[in-house]
């Protein structure tokens, strides 16, 4: 599962959505996120699907790579389903037992969580696997840019997410290094009950917690002697700046969420599921 983790990973490939500026991906990743709960409806799920498989097709990066964070968080993605289904309340009531109830408002709240959780993750992941880190920090400085005249260090904040981003498949790889160490020593990661496999993660998570600080002491050891000091007074080799491509991708992006907007709020089809 660890290895499964696509966030924080770039995908080298030549595309329409690798070339556009970053802030562009940064803003209409935002929208499409925000668009995801604008809606209650079936329809509304159909546009946000168009959508998102039109920007998986642009960007070139095959459909199975990006399913591959969904699988990362499977559990979550179950644990999820599984409180909206039996703990919501409702008009209709299908079964009932104790404080378990299946009702017509919780099927509902399962399906549309559900797709919007995992719609959340490949979206996201679109976004980082089509922007190299020093791109996404560019783009996240000069998006909050506005913010640094009211005393916001805008440069730091978008060093420490870019940093902490690329640190994540870093640490990802070398948990199933670990894992894989220990298994090579004896240790059992698959057999047990819930509890067990928990306290059987401790050997995994006390050594990359170890190294985890090790590298952050290497990397602030590292900046100190080039002697880092922020963003004041520095200058850029390659400067964000917009093409044509970057404006059509805004009113795309305005034009999405328009849609999105008035079909979930004003097309009356809902999806019942019975």
């Amino acid at each position: 599962m660890l290895k499964d983790i696509t966030l924080g990973q770039y995908y080298p490939t030549e595309s329409i959505i690798h070339r556009l500026d970053p802030r562009v991906k940064l803003l209409a990743t935002l929208m499409y996120l925000v668009s995801l709960f604008l809606f209650h409806d079936f329809v509304g799920f159909v546009v946000v699907t168009l959508f998102l498989l039109v920007i998986i097709k642009l960007s070139r990066v095959p459909f199975s790579f990006m399913l591959k964070g969904v699988r990362a968080i499977w559990v979550l993605v179950v644990i999820t389903a599984v409180c909206n289904l039996f703990f919501t309340q409702g008009d209709n009531t299908y079964f009932a037992w104790k404080f378990i109830h299946i009702t017509d408002q919780g099927v509902s709240n399962t399906v549309y969580f559900t797709i919007r959780l995992i719609y959340l993750v490949v979206g996201t992941s679109v976004m980082t696997l089509t922007t190299t880190p020093n791109k996404l920090t560019d783009g996240l400085e000069e998006g909050l840019k506005p913010l640094s005249k009211i005393g916001v260090p805008v440069h730091e904040i978008a060093m420490m997410m870019s940093i902490a981003m690329r640190f994540i498949p870093i640490l990802a790889e070398e948990a199933d290094k670990i894992k894989k160490a220990q298994m090579a020593r004896g240790a059992n990661f698959e057999e047990g009950n819930i509890i067990q496999r928990a306290k059987a993660m401790v050997p995994i998570l006390v050594p990359l917690f170890v190294s985890a600080f090790r590298r952050a002491n290497d990397l602030a050891m590292a900046m100190e002697a080039r002697c880092y000091r922020g963003g004041n007074g520095r200058t850029k080799m390659k400067p964000l700046i917009y093409k044509s491509a970057d404006h059509m991708a805004y009113l795309i992006t305005i034009l999405y969420v328009v849609i999105a907007f008035v079909v979930g709020r004003y097309v009356p089809f809902k999806l019942w599921i019975f």
